[in-house]
C-alpha cells in the first residue's frame, strides 16, 4: 500500500517561484496571482523542484527544521492542499513517473 507521501508532485508549467529573504514567492502566469510561501513552504518549493518526491522533502526539512515528522506532516498536508487547489502543483499519477509535464 503506498503511503500519501510516497507520492510526487510537479509545478505548473506557468508557474514561476522567487526567493525573497528567507520567504518564497510564487507568481501564476495564468491567473496572474500571487502567492507567498513562508521559509519552511519556499524550502518545500525547491525540494519539489528537485525531486518531486514528498517522502524525500520530508526528510530533508525535518533534518534541516526543529520540527516533529507528524507536525511537519500536517504542515506539508495543508500546504499541499492550498497549492493543489489553487492548481499550482498538481500529483504525479501512479508510481510518481512522468514526462514532466502538468
Amino acid at each position: 500500500m503506498q503511503s500519501e507521501f510516497d507520492q510526487r508532485y510537479l509545478a505548473a508549467p506557468d508557474v514561476l517561484f522567487q526567493r525573497v529573504g528567507d520567504e518564497g514567492v510564487l507568481l501564476d502566469l495564468a491567473s496572474e496571482r500571487y502567492f507567498s510561501l513562508n521559509e519552511v513552504g519556499a524550502r518545500f518549493w525547491e525540494l519539489l523542484a528537485e525531486d518531486a518526491s514528498l517522502a524525500r522533502a520530508l526528510a530533508v526539512l525535518v533534518q534541516e527544521y526543529e520540527v516533529s515528522d507528524q507536525v511537519l506532516r500536517a504542515d506539508l498536508d495543508d500546504l499541499l492542499a492550498e497549492l493543489t487547489a489553487a492548481a499550482l502543483v498538481r500529483e504525479l499519477p501512479g508510481d510518481g513517473t512522468g514526462d514532466g509535464q502538468v
